[in-house]
This record gives structure tokens, C-alpha cells and sequence, in this order.
């Protein structure tokens, strides 16, 4: 079945949606291979089983692009880690000297790697991709968030037109998704006959993708206004744990320029990740999430601002500071080496902080979508 054949199917409706990170993809993918792990179990499925074949829309921003179309592509969670794992230090290869004063990593071999998975000629509105995709970029060019799906009625999506979104590369699209100021060069992308340069999602409002994903799949703009409801519609959030950085010592005077240009767009890209969570639980229902703070809670069970609400809702995330890290058992993991997003010497913590998330997948958090 190719996505295109899920445009007007059956419900209720699956949507998974992963944050961005670097490295730090890998704590994600512990989260899915536990999802893909209990779906094949509780649906009787063969080994053939991927979650593309549950999940009928999947959204990813920077390093949860990669994975999102990974899984759209029909790949199975243990190949996404063998990625990831194998050719963790291909994705973050140190730039020149030279260029290091524009970008830290050079480009080069993640792009051969993204041509090398998805494949060179493969387009977004490839057929051989299993569900609908929907990633996140940031056009610089336009000074815009542009989340690109492979939805064939959304209006800039249509075959006729020259400039259909359709025809772009999927790894490039991929690649511009990933392509983090100070990190790596931004990408230049042809839509139709104009250029544009784009740069890593996560420096939108959508690092998190998860309401821009729901608005997407059920808003009659984008043109598949599919049903909403708590039995009707199931939205995962997966993130890349967070690592909020208290300072008790910090002065005004602290607070220089060169502090601000390496604090501020950190700060705001997790104001909006917590943005994203919480408008998912205050029109969705909650059935699992960390407590989003002290004064809020975790908004399970709350009444909420509707008397129905619009989908069920689950958020798989971990705090990556020293109390964070200490609630999962995990004493001897030091924060510094899982917080920065290109911590490739670091990829076995990672993955067991993510094993030991990964505990929180239960079989009662999909219930009412397992086909009972």
C-alpha cells in the first residue's frame, strides 16, 4: 500500500510526530523500537511489520526528518539505529579550518549518506513511500516556516504545477531539514524556477511538529480534513529529551552578547517545543506525558477548554539534567555527555537513556486504536 491509497481510508488515524535533536535521534529510536516491538505484538503481526504500516501520517523536524522518512520509506526501527550508530560520525564530519569559521561540520558525506538511504532520484511524492510525510524546514530566503508534506490535494502539492513540492528530492528535502546554523551550510533548493536556501526546522516554532501535524492532517486548508475525536484520532510525540540549564549564580551583568548569542535561540526553540506539547494536551487527551511544570502538571485527566476533546494524545520525553537522568537509574550517565546535539562519542549513552524511556511504551496509551 503506498500513502496515497490511505487518503481516504478506514479511521481511526495514527500520527506520529518526532523532534528534532542531532545525535540525539538515537534516545528516539530506542522510543519507536519499543512502539514497533508492542504493535507487532498486540496486532499479531509478522516480522515484516514497520510502523509505516500503523501509522498513517508521520512528521519529523532536523534529525526526526531523517527518521520520519526513514519510516515513511518503509524502514524498520533496527536499520534506523544501524544509521545512526554506524554512521553517526559521517553526519557531523568536521568542516576545514577554514570553513570552521562558518559551520563546524561539513555537508559532503551526510548528503551522500541521505542519497545512499532514500536514494538520489527519489522525490517526495515517490509512490514507493508507505505513509503520508510531513517535514519541517525553515525557508531563510523567505523568512518562513515551511512544512513540506507529500500530501497530493494540498494546494502547492497539485501535479500540474511546475513548481509542485512533489517533485523535490527527498533527501534534499531531508538535508535542508538538518542543515543547523553554526553546524552545518545551509541548503539551496529549486521550487519551480526560483531558488531558495533553507536551513534546520527546529529554528521554527515546529522543532516539536506534533499541533502543526494534527492542523495538517485535520484542517480543510490542506485539503484532508480527516475526522477528529478522542476515538478518532491518535497523535505520538517522541521527543529528544530536553536539558534546561539553571543558573543560580547568574547576574544581569552576566548576560553579555556573546552569552545571548549562544543562549537565546536554545531558549526559544524549547519555549516552543513546550508550546507544542501543551496545546497537544490542552485540545487533545492526555493518556501519558512528563509534567510540563510545577504549576500545570501533566494536564491528564484535566477538564480542559473543550467538552470533547480533538485526539488522543502521548508524549514520550526525558529531562537531561543530573535529577532527570538520576529518576531513570541512570547515575553514571553525565549530562554533559547526552545534552549537546552533536555528542557523537557518546551515541551508548544515549541509546541506554532511551532504553530505559522506552519503559514508559505501554499497550494502554494505544488502546482503542489496536483494532480491538
Amino acid at each position: 500500500m503506498g500513502y496515497r491509497d490511505r487518503l481516504d481510508g478506514p479511521g481511526p488515524r495514527k500520527l506520529l510526530a518526532l523532534d528534532g535533536g542531532g545525535i540525539r535521534g538515537v534516545l528516539t529510536l530506542e522510543v519507536l523500537g519499543q512502539i514497533e516491538l508492542m504493535l507487532c505484538r498486540e496486532l499479531k503481526a509478522g516480522d515484516e511489520f514497520v510502523l509505516s504500516d500503523y501509522f498513517d501520517y508521520i512528521a519529523g523536524t532536523s534529525t526526526g526528518a531523517i527518521i520520519a522518512a526513514g519510516l515513511a520509506r518503509g524502514m524498520r526501527v533496527d536499520e534506523l539505529r544501524e544509521l545512526y550508530a554506524t554512521h553517526g560520525a559521517e553526519m557531523f564530519d568536521r568542516a576545514s579550518l577554514i570553513k570552521r569559521f562558518k559551520y563546524k561540520y561539513d555537508s559532503t558525506r551526510l548528503e551522500g549518506l541521505l542519497q545512499d538511504i532514500f536514494g538520489a532520484a527519489v522525490t517526495l511524492g515517490d509512490p514507493q513511500l508507505k505513509s503520508l510525510l510531513m517535514m519541517v524546514l525553515r525557508n531563510a530566503t523567505t523568512d518562513s516556516p515551511w512544512p513540506l508534506s507529500n500530501n497530493p490535494r494540498a494546494k502547492y502539492n497539485e501535479d500540474s504545477r511546475l513548481d509542485s513540492n512533489l517533485r523535490l528530492p527527498l533527501w534534499k528535502l531531508v538535508r535542508a531539514s538538518t542543515a543547523a546554523p553554526t553546524f552545518f551550510p545551509a541548503e539551496a533548493v529549486s521550487v519551480g524556477e526560483q531558488d531558495f536556501v533553507f536551513v534546520d526546522g527546529g529554528l521554527t516554532m515546529y522543532n516539536n511538529p506534533a499541533f502543526q501535524l494534527f492542523l495538517m492532517a485535520t484542517m480543510e486548508h490542506y485539503k484532508l480534513g480527516w475526522p477528529t475525536g478522542e476515538q478518532q484520532m491518535l497523535v505520538v510525540s517522541v521527543g529528544t529529551g530536553t536539558s534546561p540549564k539553571a543558573d543560580d549564580r547568574l547576574r544581569p551583568g552576566d548576560m553579555n552578547l556573546l552569552f545571548n548569542a549562544s543562549s537565546v535561540p536554545a531558549a526559544l526553540m524549547s519555549a516552543a517545543l513546550n508550546e507544542q506539547d501543551m496545546l497537544c494536551r490542552t485540545f487533545g487527551r492526555c493518556r501519558h506525558g512528563a509534567s510540563i511544570d510545577n504549576e500545570i502538571g501533566d494536564l491528564r485527566g484535566e477538564p480542559g477548554l473543550l467538552k470533547e476533546r480533538l485526539f488522543t494524545y502521548v508524549r514520550y520525553n526525558v529531562e537531561l539534567t543530573r535529577p532527570g537522568l538520576n529518576q531513570l537509574g541512570l547515575h553514571d550517565v553525565r549530562p554533559e555527555d547526552v545534552q549537546r546535539l552533536d555528542s557523537i562519542a557518546h551515541i551508548g549513552a544515549l541509546q541506554r537513556v532511551g532504553m530505559r524511556l522506552a519503559r514508559d511504551v505501554d499497550r494502554r496509551h494505544f488502546e482503542g486504536f489496536l483494532g480491538e
